[in-house]
């Protein structure tokens, strides 16, 4: 029995479909680590804010537990003034630094053009299977590299209520 053209070229069509959403698929995961990279270097550059000023608090502490002890043995000037004095400033170093990292943390967004990238081609597969697209609540990235294709009837599919 001899093949109809048609049916070739529909097979054809689908294959060459099919392989353009891998590469899809794929390009959008090269994105996803690409944006999880700059991401880490954001949070790497907030962490060290954060060390700082954490170290910093630290060296207050100290400053001010040995600030306690010549306060003891302080002979004319109050000595414990100046010492509080730098403790004060050791602290006032630790509250700028911790802005720092704070305004520094604000900035890190996660994976905004992966997830623009997503709703792209939701919205293009599902305007063109004539179905509404959903918004995506959430991304389960394990999911990405494996695609299904359903070739049975549309009646079949599951409806979402």
């Amino acid at each position: 029995m001899a093949q109809d053209p048609s049916q070739a070229s529909l097979k054809e069509l689908v294959s060459s479909a099919v392989a353009d959403l891998q590469r899809l698929v794929k390009a959008q995961v090269e994105l996803a680590k690409w944006e999880l990279q700059q991401t880490g270097q954001a949070a790497a550059k907030t962490s060290l804010l954060v060390l700082i000023a954490l170290t910093m608090a630290g060296l207050g502490g100290i400053f001010l537990l040995v600030t306690i002890a010549y306060v003891l043995v302080a002979l004319g000037l109050p000595v414990w003034a100046g010492f509080g004095i730098v403790t004060l400033v050791l602290f006032l170093v630790a509250a700028v630094v911790g802005f720092l990292g704070y305004r520094s943390s604000q900035t890190i967004k996660g994976l905004p053009k992966t997830v623009a990238e997503i709703e792209q081609t939701k919205a293009a597969i599902s305007s063109a299977m004539g179905e509404p697209a959903e918004t995506f609540t959430e991304i389960d990235v394990t999911d990405i590299d494996i695609i299904e294709i359903d070739t049975g009837p549309r009646d079949s599919r599951p409806t979402s209520t």
